[in-house]
């Protein structure tokens, strides 16, 4: 398998409008557990998030791209577990993953909206963070633009996490995942996810001034904006 660059050819299976709706809908069912062991929220909930909030007013994080929902559901459950207020916002403009979200036991901390990070900036809305999991290498050049420049125009920091590009994560997560696989599109899709994404070099090379890249374990890479940084007040 060569993974000396991006193969941007690839499709995912969950990304076909025609796909078997029943695989579709476990998949994003099994999205909870693998992006427990494999996406590192929890630890960038502690050491960048938790921070920033507050047991005396709210704080507002729209995540893009939310998919199965279990994301926003995670952030907003360590917070309210640490005392803390925190709004999330969830949006997907696929119908299939708002179905899905729908469908799920209402969170008083969380709203999920079928609408693009384009369509909130049309709006005029304004958070405190954006976030998003595993959306950037499903992106063309275009849309990765757009999302930057959305998140920007959406709020003064941002947090955009991913996997990083490598034979380790390759070879690590083919058998793993064969664990939760069945009857999904977890297996084949998250090895396609990791042939479309980027490294760490490569993504720095690719960003605009304003946004730093950094490595995370295990095969993480995050993409950070914070526009506050050095602001007195």
């Amino acid at each position: 398998m060569d993974l000396s660059r991006r193969d941007v050819g690839l499709t995912e299976l969950m990304d076909d409008p025609d796909c078997d709706p029943v695989a579709l809908e476990r998949t994003y069912a099994r999205f909870a557990l693998v992006n427990r062991v494999v996406s590192g929220w929890r630890g960038v909930y502690r050491s960048r998030i938790r921070p920033l909030l507050s047991a005396s007013r709210d704080t507002t994080l729209l995540d893009v791209g939310s998919g199965g929902g279990d994301v926003p559901l995670a952030l907003a459950r360590w917070a309210r577990r640490d005392g803390l207020r925190l709004r999330v916002t969830g949006v997907d403009p696929d119908a299939r993953a708002s179905a899905f979200t729908r469908a799920l036991p209402p969170d008083p901390d969380v709203a999920f909206l079928r609408a693009s990070s384009s369509d909130l900036v049309a709006d005029g809305r304004r958070f405190d963070l954006v976030t998003s999991n595993h959306v950037l290498h499903h992106l063309d050049d275009d849309a990765f633009d757009a999302l930057l420049a959305d998140s920007a125009a959406l709020a003064p920091r941002a947090i955009h996490s991913d996997i990083a590009r490598s034979r380790l994560a390759y070879a690590a997560y083919g058998p793993a995942s064969r664990v939760v696989a069945r009857g999904s599109f977890v297996h084949v899709d998250g090895l396609r996810s990791i042939r479309r994404s980027w490294t760490p070099v490569e993504l720095a090379l690719r960003v605009p001034a304003g946004w730093r890249v950094e490595g995370a374990l295990p095969a993480r890479v995050l993409l950070v904006r914070d526009a506050t940084a050095g602001a007195t007040g």
